[in-house]
């Protein structure tokens, strides 16, 4: 993982299977110094690396929590691994039937305004010189072009949605910081809360453990381009399209 040696990290929703991973894999990798875990809950990080309070429902926490972290110096990386697709009350509609404006709004909230507004935060903090990142996990899920099967509208929207808003953040970032990289993710399927009841077994073919996912995530990062901004690429490194 290469970085500008005097920049920090910041993984949002570190508390989750996949941030959790994200922020020991950085810990661990040194290329980023301090490392930062966000998260609405307490979150076990390894031992140095800082955390910071941050609700994505509440903007005073989310450019609190910048102001906190832009204090100490540049960011050179901003991970923002949220992510809703079930929870209480919230499950992905099988058919247009089940649309529910009140599901909806919830997986709007947390899926593309709450990664939106930590943009509208954390950007203003990312290092001006240099390479800098601004990643969010999307899903394939997302791709207009690539829906086959239908369903799982609000999911499918707020994916599709958080995309067009990272294409549209990417060129406006460009103009300050032309060495900048804002990018969507997809992790793949990861055993973790998000996708347990959409999976039978944890060790499916095709299911990968936090840290594998992480792993890939990370060595994509890395393998990206300026010419890449504005782009959502899987964990093996294809271009998911639009």
């Amino acid at each position: 993982m290469t970085a500008p040696t005097s920049t920090s990290a910041v993984v949002i929703d570190a508390s989750g299977g996949i941030g959790r991973a994200l922020v020991c894999a950085l810990a661990a990798s040194e290329a980023y110094a301090p490392v930062y875990a966000l998260s609405r809950s307490e979150a076990s990080v390894p031992y140095g690396v800082r955390t910071v309070p941050i609700d994505l429902g509440d903007e005073a926490t989310i450019a609190s929590a910048a102001a906190n972290v832009g204090a100490a110096g540049p960011v050179g990386l901003v991970i923002v691994a949220t992510g809703i697709l079930h929870q209480d009350g919230v499950s992905p509609e099988k058919t247009f039937k089940a649309l529910d404006p009140s599901v909806m709004t919830a997986v709007f909230s947390v899926n593309t305004i709450g990664p939106a507004l930590v943009a509208k935060h954390f950007v203003p903090v990312l290092a001006r010189r240099g390479r800098c990142v601004f990643a969010a996990l999307s899903a394939r899920v997302g791709s207009i072009d690539d829906n086959r099967l239908g369903g799982w509208y609000s999911y499918r929207a707020s994916k599709a949605a958080l995309n067009q808003i990272l294409r549209t953040l990417s060129i406006e970032v460009a103009r300050t910081r032309p060495e900048a990289l804002v990018v969507g993710l997809h992790p793949g399927t990861v055993a973790s809360d998000l996708s347990r009841p959409f999976r039978s077994d944890p060790t499916d073919k095709g299911v990968v453990q936090p840290d594998v996912s992480a792993a890939h995530l990370l060595r994509v990062l890395d393998s990206l381009g300026v010419k890449d901004s504005g782009g959502v690429f899987a964990w093996d490194g294809t271009r998911i399209p639009a």
